[in-house]
């Protein structure tokens, strides 16, 4: 029998048709799937067309997948433009998996948002739409040209950005050259409380760490904390693995996540590989749920950590749910279920993470139910507590253009759900973001200031069926 690994080192070992790798170790790995957006996609094509040939053909159509979502709503010409520039390869290339703006056109004028969220081919957020389209299976190598690729290793695969250099190369040959990354171990012991969310969780470790404690490294997600959370919450751990430097993030494959994916996956085989016994960790550390306290990461970095009691001296101008990291369908119910029968203080942003996550919130009800005659959806409880209510797509998450929606224009404060908080990074370069989860900064938009959601949360949120499958 030979050296014990983990569960990266195996899929990398199985993708460079290899009985065994170790870390440091320099692979070539057949890739399965390819991912890129409206940002980075035209730069990639450029690239591929100058190193290729302008006649260059993608290695496999099927396994290239395009999902415009940063800059759709947005009166701006040259981010319309990036949109053309992907509709006129997939034509030429003949890609099947195309997630089209339909109502972006080539008029510099602000967008109509779709009126049905059902009803459009665009998708929202590259992250979630993703999986619900059926892109993500356990024990494969997925590489996006977007750093939070590394979402999708809650399903038990390697994911991992790339720039627009690798990527193209992948688009001409299937392949790429990669290290194996050390794995690190974080283990979470017991019962989530109520007042805490998967976010809680990431910023308890990014805090431990730092945000450069996983340079190149593989994050290991573990423990019943973490096998009793929903996928959705688990792609909260994955989503902020880069926000610590790691190359990648991966969480155990279970039944959660085999019926979410036989649901869903456009491919009807995959392998599920775990970790070893025995095998090495580069680096360990536990947490006992019980003792973990809601928190908040301060500006201007996702590991300036700190309660959020400690805090609620911060005053807050602005409150923003969600991105791929908070505006999940569970993210919507756990913020929808503390402001129900309240009203908001400060402006209060949403954005649904995906088209499905849109159409979700106004089908099912604060238990995550198909809402009964009668009952008010997500959607109507947070709007009538006062919130603003967006389309689907990346939004303030990162700046972006100045007509986008959420986007701090002013040197103000801001409590948000997104992933980063670094100067400018939702727009003013002297706006201070604090990241929380979304129970905590649904209490803060009721209060005005930074605030401990157990002054509000104090028995268990059911999520029920969203996006459970």
């Amino acid at each position: 029998m030979g050296k014990p690994m983990t569960m990266t080192e195996k899929i990398l070992a199985a993708h460079a048709d290899k009985a065994a790798v170790e870390p440091g170790e320099n692979v070539w790995v057949n890739v399965d799937v390819l991912m890129t957006h409206d940002v980075c996609g035209p730069g990639t094509i450029g690239i591929l067309k100058r190193q290729f040939g302008p006649d260059a053909r993608v290695w496999d159509p099927d396994r290239v997948v395009i999902v415009p979502d940063h800059y759709i709503f947005t009166a701006d010409d040259k981010c319309h433009r990036n949109i053309q520039i992907l509709r006129d390869f997939v034509r030429e290339q003949g890609l099947k998996y195309y997630y089209d703006p339909d109502f972006v056109t080539s008029d510099p004028s602000m967008p109509n948002p779709y009126k049905d969220p059902t009803k459009t081919s665009y998708k929202g957020v590259c992250h979630k739409a993703l999986p619900e389209e059926g892109h993500v299976r356990p024990g494969e190598i997925l590489l996006g040209t977007d750093s939070h690729t590394c979402t999708a290793g809650a399903f038990g695969q390697f994911a991992t950005g790339v720039g627009n250099t690798d990527a193209a190369f992948v688009l001409g040959t299937g392949k790429t050259w990669l290290k194996v990354p050390p794995t690190m171990k974080f283990v979470f012991h017991g019962e989530l409380p109520p007042y805490l969310t998967a976010k809680d969780l990431i910023l308890a470790v990014i805090g431990q760490i730092s945000v450069s404690g996983a340079t190149y490294k593989s994050m290991y997600f573990a423990g019943e904390g973490v096998s009793s959370l929903t996928l959705e919450d688990r792609m909260t751990l994955t989503n902020m693995a880069i926000e610590a430097g790691g190359k990648n993030g991966v969480c155990d494959v279970d039944e959660k996540t085999l019926e979410y994916v036989r649901a869903r996956s456009n491919v009807d085989q995959w392998t599920v590989y775990e970790d070893d016994a025995g095998c090495a960790y580069d680096y360990e550390h536990e947490w006992d749920l019980g003792t973990l306290e809601p928190l908040v990461a301060k500006p201007f970095s996702p590991d300036n950590k700190d309660t959020a009691r400690n805090c609620r001296d911060v005053k807050v101008d602005r409150a923003y749910i969600g991105s791929c990291t908070g505006g999940k369908i569970t993210d919507m119910i756990f913020a929808a279920n503390l402001l129900n029968g309240h009203s908001v203080k400060v402006p209060t942003f949403v954005v649904p993470g995906s088209t499905e996550v849109h159409a979700d919130m106004q089908r099912l009800n604060l238990q995550g139910e198909a809402k009964a005659a009668g009952e008010k959806s997500i959607q109507e409880v947070l709007e009538d507590a006062g919130c603003s209510l967006g389309p689907s797509s990346c939004a303030a998450c990162l700046g972006g253009p100045e007509d986008t929606f959420g986007r701090l224009n002013e040197p103000i404060t801001c409590i948000s759900t997104t992933n980063r908080n670094f100067p400018g990074r939702m727009g003013h370069k002297e706006a201070g973001v604090y990241l929380a989860s979304p129970l905590t900064v649904a209490a803060s938009a009721l209060t005005g200031h930074v605030t401990d959601p157990r002054e509000y949360v104090t028995e268990p949120i059911a999520t029920g069926t969203a996006g459970v499958a």
